[in-house]
């Protein structure tokens, strides 16, 4: 069942996640940063493995980034539209709710903060 949200207040979610995606994207490059400053210093085979699995990870992470704020923007073109079609009391009006992209956001912040877990035990078994 799929509820309603203020198109204001869901704008400011819409807007507030693609902040926090934007710091995601920071964080993978500092990440990646560290990943190869790590393997510069170490070419054991285990290891080598786990640079592997974190760069597909980090790959991964940051398609689901870009996914995220696609569908993020076109939730915004949306509102945008709503608006345009009828812009009479625009801060009193309600729209389905974007509960997917919800869902998806919510989903991915926890495997980020898993695999963010994972990297930095790696780091302290091989540094």
């Amino acid at each position: 069942m799929t509820h309603k949200a203020f198109i204001y207040d869901q704008h400011l979610e819409n807007q507030d996640w693609l902040k926090r995606l934007d710091f995601y994207k920071e964080d993978l490059i500092i990440l990646r940063e560290r990943l190869a400053e790590v393997t510069s210093k170490n070419n054991h085979a285990d290891f080598l493995k786990s640079v592997e699995h974190f760069q597909n990870q980090f790959i991964i992470q940051r398609n689901h980034i870009d996914e995220l704020a696609h569908q993020i923007k076109a939730n915004e073109n949306t509102l945008v539209a709503e608006i345009e079609d009828n812009p009479v009391a625009v801060d009193h009006r309600k729209v389905e709710s974007h509960d997917a992209e919800a869902d998806f956001m919510g989903f991915f912040e926890k495997n980020f903060a898993e695999l963010r877990a994972e990297f930095n035990a790696f780091l302290a078994k091989w540094m």
